[in-house]
């Protein structure tokens, strides 16, 4: 919640006595990140995290992008490819440079081409380096 303004845990709800889950174990959470509302639902041990579902981060530059990618590449979390990286609790996230996608719909076939096949080398996405590729 301190990493992203205008975020707050909203309402937490618990299993009861005679449910799955031993009673006071959390069963659902509410939250706001930057103003957006989610449900968080404990399904158990079977219902496990991955990337096909993932929260997207939009930067307005790389301070903002290595500010996130820092915060939630620590105490445990995990760099991946591409601007994806696990969190220390195994959820995913694309750290991704608003300039990404003002070169993909501005630019030539040629120069996105050359954009983005810098990014596929890249982890945490380099904004200077992407701009850089894009020109030629």
């Amino acid at each position: 919640m301190s990493l992203f303004p205008n975020s707050a845990i909203g309402t937490v709800s618990r299993y009861g006595e005679g449910m799955p889950f031993p009673k006071g174990t959390v069963l659902m959470v509410e939250f706001t990140l930057d103003g957006q509302p989610f449900q968080a639902l404990n399904g158990g041990p079977h219902y496990v995290l991955s990337p096909a579902i993932s929260f997207s981060v939009p930067c307005a530059d790389q301070a903002e992008v290595d500010r996130y990618w820092d915060a939630l590449t620590a105490d445990g979390g995990a760099a991946g490819r591409c601007g994806w990286l696990k969190d220390r609790f195994g959820v995913s996230w694309q750290i991704v440079p608003t300039a990404l996608g003002r070169m993909q719909e501005a630019g030539t076939s040629v120069q996105v081409g050359r954009m983005m096949r810098a990014l596929m080398g890249m982890s945490r996405l380099d904004v200077a380096a992407l701009e850089s590729a894009f020109a030629g």
